[in-house]
């Protein structure tokens, strides 16, 4: 795989080098959206060229963190149709020229979709999934895909059969997390403007937190997650990874929408906005409240977390919101117990039946006769195979978030405890540890706090950067808010981001 990776790249530099007129040096750190559109109406460099920069950067730098595994061939081709587009008091697409990293698990027209799988080495799917399309639509280029956890297994590192480890590109002997590793690394990294990444209960928020980046777990409905290889379809978002909160509603509010072969998107309908960057306001914290659940952190809280923690409540005090510490969920611990529901087996092989189509390949035991050269993976596939249902309480159904009677009751706790309070939301360590060492994640692996709430009660969360630990590494606080109040969480973490501004660039050779 790695060397296919090399020979696409090397095609891509050389047989579409003459198209990007004359080359220009531009400065990758920390470009936004915002300031890359300005630099096409301001005519500094055109999308042409900032690909080519990027692939140059990639090229560069992607051999130290490994979070990159396919280049899209296409991309300076479809750059140069954007660039024709531009012309005298044209409006840019919300998305135009804007080249985005997509982790792969998510079907891209043209490219491979493993979802780091040697099984689905060999699958390129005819169209794009839902969101894609509508990133497209929105002037988007699919720059690359990213490395993640075999079949999104793992959220402790990030770790594929078809393309290896990625490393935390702020410290290399450290991990992203997991699974959507390669996502995080790579725009941290500034390997792309923009990502995309999955979330079934840690792995959009956990590795930006890893990553010093602005990961959405959006409310479970709001966005289609067709076209894409599940882990868990009742638990399963897609959302953005981006180095600010700005490109993170950006790019969130180009997906959003009912899609019919998507039916969690049914109850999206009536409950959603056109223009979520309507939120991002400068002193959106200000007579806010604010709810600090230390019921979700424990006696083994790493020290700094909870230093950094307990700066980032100072800070929002600072910033205008009134905090309320501690806040208590009744029977907490309860709730938040044998919510989770083993789908994967059934979910996947619908998958397949409906994108792949092979005849070899149409069920779990298809994917086991293949192999894997990962234990950890083998152990997961085999146990999927064979248990179903909840892990616990066996005879609760399991369902989706609208109707399981056990996810239901613990967003209607915490929601109680919000409406009591009149909170606008709750806050929290997105992990109460460091992140783990690159080879001794299994031990290490702990405080993952993302798993805890809102993959079960379907809440919207979102991590922001909240400060370093020692070694260089990221961490981040995360807000909690009701179905649907994506405005509100927006308002504030972009407050709280602007107040503070805690992301750095990681210093990769």
């Amino acid at each position: 795989m790695k060397r296919l990776f090399a020979a696409v790249l090397l095609s891509v530099l050389l047989g579409c080098a003459d198209s990007t007129e004359q080359p220009v040096s531009i400065d990758l750190e920390e470009l936004t959206i915002e300031s890359i559109h300005r630099a096409y109406q301001n005519g500094e460099f055109n999308s042409q060229q900032l690909v080519q920069a990027y692939l140059d950067r990639i090229d560069k730098l992607n051999p130290s963190i490994n979070a990159i595994t396919y280049i899209n061939e296409n991309a300076l081709e479809v750059a140069k149709k954007l660039d024709e587009e531009i012309g005298e008091n044209y409006e840019l697409k919300p998305l135009h020229g804007i080249p985005i990293i997509v982790k792969d698990n998510i079907n891209v027209k043209g490219m491979p979709t493993t979802a780091g799988s040697i099984a689905l080495l060999n699958y390129y799917p005819e169209e794009d999934a839902f969101i894609i399309e509508k990133l497209k639509e929105a002037g988007a280029i699919i720059l690359a895909k990213s490395n993640m956890a075999e079949w999104a297994f793992s959220p402790m590192h990030t770790e594929s059969a078809t393309q290896g480890t990625t490393r935390n590109p702020y410290n290399l002997d450290y991990v992203p997390a997991g699974s959507s590793g390669g996502t995080a690394a790579s725009i941290a990294a500034n390997l792309g403007a923009v990502g995309l990444g999955t979330d079934t209960g840690n792995s959009i928020r956990g590795p930006s937190s890893h990553n010093s980046l602005a990961g959405f777990r959006t409310t479970l409905g709001l966005i289609s997650r067709s076209g894409i290889v599940p882990l868990m379809l009742r638990n399963d978002v897609v959302g953005p990874m981006c180095r600010s909160v700005e490109d993170a509603v950006r790019v969130m509010e180009v997906m959003v929408g009912y899609d019919s072969t998507d039916l969690i998107t049914n109850y999206s309908q009536g409950k959603t906005e056109n223009n979520y960057r309507q939120y991002l306001i400068k002193n959106g914290l200000e007579g806010s409240r604010i709810g600090v659940l230390r019921q979700i952190m424990n006696d083994n809280t790493d020290p700094e977390i909870s230093g950094l923690f307990d700066n980032a409540l100072s800070e929002l005090k600072v910033l205008g919101a009134e905090v309320v510490d501690p806040i208590e969920v009744p029977n907490f611990r309860e709730l938040s117990e044998d919510q989770w529901c083993s789908t994967f087996k059934i979910d996947l092989e619908t998958f397949l039946e409906q994108y792949v189509q092979s005849d070899s390949l149409q069920t779990i035991e298809d994917i086991i006769k293949i192999g894997t050269p990962s234990e950890f993976a083998e152990r997961r596939l085999e146990g999927y195979a064979s248990k179903t249902g909840r892990w616990g309480r066996a005879q609760t159904e399991c369902l989706d978030a609208y109707q399981d009677a056990r996810r239901i009751a613990f967003r209607k706790a915490i929601r109680a405890v919000m409406d009591s309070l009149e909170l606008d939301a709750i806050v929290y360590p997105s992990w109460n540890n460091r992140p783990a060492g690159i080879d001794s994640f299994e031990e290490e692996y702990l405080g993952d706090n993302n798993q805890v709430i809102s993959p079960h009660t379907g809440q919207p969360a979102f991590t922001v950067p909240m400060g370093f630990l020692s070694d260089n590494l990221p961490a981040g606080i995360q807000f909690l808010g009701r179905m649907y109040d994506e405005g509100t969480l927006i308002k504030l973490v972009y407050a709280y981001e602007q107040g503070t501004a805690h992301r750095k660039a990681p210093v990769v050779d």
